[in-house]
Order: C-alpha cells, then structure tokens, then sequence
C-alpha cells in the first residue's frame, strides 16, 4: 500500500476484547498510534481493503501494511518493536513458556468468547449447558493461574494481554448465566484486579456496565427477551 500513512493506525470497535488487547500491547510498548473507530454495520473501505479474508476488525496498520486477527497483532507488536524505551517483552524468551502462553490466549479464543455469546443468546436447556461450559472454562483458567501473580508467573505477558479484555464481560456473563465469577473461581478476579491496576489496562477495557448495556441492547436488537 504505497503511499499509505506512516506510523501506526488501529482500525477497531470500542467495546471489541479483540481490539482492546491490541490497544492493551501498544500501550504496554509505550506506542503512539491512530485510532480510527469502525462503524461494523458499513464497514470501511480501509476495513475492507485492509482485512479482505475476514472484514473484521481489529487491524493494525504499520506504514499502510495491514496486519489482522488479534493474537498475531500482539505478537507483531511485541516482535517489531522489541525492547522500546526499556519496555520489556510481553512473549517469554523461554521457548516453552511462551509455547504455554500462545496456548491460553488460543484456548481463551476457542473457548470463552464463544461460550460467553451462546449465554446471553440462548434460552432454555441450550442456555443452562452453556452456563456449565462458561464456568468450566473460568475453573480452568482459574487453576492455570494457580497462585502465580499473572499468567506467565512474576511478569505480566502475552497470555495476560489475551485474557484481561474478557473480565470486562465477567458482569455479563454472572447476570446472564447467574453465578458469581469470584465466588466461583476467586484467584482468577484477584488477577483480573492486579490487571485492572495497570495503566494499559485501566485506561483501554470497557467499563463492565458498559460492556453489559452493550449486550443489552444487542438482544433487543436481535428480539431475545
């Protein structure tokens, strides 16, 4: 894309968990960059010209050049802009660590956001299984956690920038799938607070209320009632 804007521009959606881990990894390097809000019922022709596989947001462009889907943003974040200002990396050097890193921000892709939509949109028997999916999963990222500080151990990382966008949906998911995530898995809100504390994470996750107004008028939108 010759002749396309220097620098870096986020092509997103405000209340996206997919997008804001990418704000969550540009605000860690200490990165200056162009957000550019998509409206995702008349997508862009930047969007459409720059994710031509998927339309979807989120995308980085780097110098004009797009680069799509969320966890392969963060990593070419981490990767293209290594140890800027001191910032350290958000990947493991250990090969094995950041093997298990890369495996819960996968397991977190393939699971939760999934699980999550299915809860708030279904009724019924369909609704109830994926309530017991939902707690499931957050027992299972509750136990990898264990009692390490973030996911990675001492240090915030890769794994904690996939993850902490979705504890903005913890209201949602407690209000539609009636339980209590601290109750139920008390390590992993511990975490998600220690998250919280952290300026690129404070300043980037929607607000849980607003995450929650969202969904609601999403099901109006959709006439689930």
């Amino acid at each position: 894309m010759a002749g396309e804007k220097k620098g870096l521009q986020l092509l997103d959606f405000w209340v996206s968990p997919f997008g804001q881990r990418c704000r969550i990894a540009l605000s860690e390097k200490g990165l200056p960059y162009e957000y550019l809000e998509q409206d995702l019922g008349n997508k862009s022709e930047l969007l459409l010209r720059s994710n031509p596989v998927h339309k979807k947001i989120p995308v980085l462009l780097h110098d004009g050049r797009p680069v799509c889907e969320s966890l392969i943003i963060v990593q070419y974040i981490d990767e293209a802009f290594p140890g800027k200002d001191g910032k350290p990396a958000l990947l493991p050097a250990d090969p094995y660590a950041r093997a298990q890193a890369r495996f819960w921000a996968d397991y977190v892709d393939k699971k939760l956001y999934d699980c999550g939509t299915r809860l708030w949109k279904l009724k019924g028997e369909a609704q109830q299984q994926a309530r017991k999916e939902m707690l499931e999963i957050l027992r299972t990222l509750d136990g990898a956690l264990g009692d390490g500080k973030f996911f990675g151990g001492e240090a915030f990382g890769f794994a904690d920038v996939a993850i902490a966008p979705f504890t903005a949906w913890f209201l949602t998911y407690e209000r539609h799938g009636e339980f209590s995530v601290e109750e139920e898995c008390p390590r992993l809100v511990a975490w998600a607070k220690r998250c919280g504390e952290r300026e690129s994470i404070a300043k980037n996750l929607t607000p849980p209320e607003k995450v929650y107004e969202f969904i609601c008028g999403m099901k109006k939108r959709f006439g689930i009632e």
